[in-house]
């Protein structure tokens, strides 16, 4: 076989292998472009859709919110919606009650929708908090009467959330201002505060004790209450289980 013929089947042969490498680029490219769009499409849909509805009293009806979410719902095309429904008093923190597990399970591009920020919690801290959580776990909160959206960047989001922080601070302020006026009228009735003489406390906050009783009394947010005893609310907890 001559030399010519010898080239000649090379060239055949890097040819095919040049197809072949071409044909699987392709194929390599053709898989990482539909990978690429299904992300992108799945990031653009929420993970789940939760629906919460506290009622107060057996009376109330949640019939016409569940028909308002639905809407809402079909209108941002979010998909299926799972209703969260818990008969309990707004004055119990939400940590206690099904609202908080359910924030603990939610996660990014998670949604949670309410009929009004009210169902969240009475107490504007507790509210503010939540929208805090939602910005940590990445997670979306809507409400439907004020027209809130928590990952909305425009001025009228931006001035709600200023306004809900302003009015959390005001609250903190008021509590803090209750408690002192409180443990002046005990301390002027002869009732001794502080941590009794000849007894070394095995906290630090033994100090606040008087403190920390009445704000719980009051139902105060323990994260209110961590941080006007200058602790965290681990601790907090933690010194509740073993001092009361």
């Amino acid at each position: 076989m001559s030399f010519s013929v010898w080239i000649y089947i090379i060239k055949i042969r890097f040819i095919r292998i040049y197809r072949i490498i071409y044909i699987f680029r392709l194929q390599a490219v053709n898989f990482l472009i539909a990978l690429f769009l299904h992300v992108k499409k799945m990031k653009g849909q929420p993970m789940t859709v939760y629906a919460y509805l506290r009622v107060s009293t057996l009376e109330q009806d949640t019939e016409k919110n569940k028909l308002e979410i639905l809407k809402f719902v079909n209108d941002k095309r979010l998909g299926n919606v799972e209703f969260i429904e818990e008969k309990v008093t707004g004055k119990l923190h939400f940590r206690k009650r099904e609202l908080g597990l359910l924030i603990e399970r939610m996660g990014i591009d998670d949604v949670l929708i309410v009929p009004e920020l009210s169902r969240l919690a009475r107490s504007i801290t507790q509210i503010l908090e939540i929208l805090n959580l939602s910005k940590e776990k990445g997670f979306v909160l809507y409400s439907l009467k004020e027209n809130f959206a928590s990952n909305d960047k425009s001025i009228t989001a931006v001035i709600t959330s200023t306004i809900f922080a302003l009015v959390a601070q005001l609250e903190r302020d008021l509590i803090s201002l209750r408690t002192k006026e409180a443990l002046q009228a005990k301390k002027a009735s002869g009732v001794k505060l502080g941590r009794p003489k000849g007894k070394k406390g095995k906290s630090k906050l033994d100090v606040y004790r008087e403190k920390i009783l009445y704000l719980v009394g009051l139902n105060v947010p323990k994260t209110v209450i961590a941080r006007e005893c200058d602790t965290t609310v681990s601790n907090l907890y933690s010194y509740l289980k073993n001092k009361t």
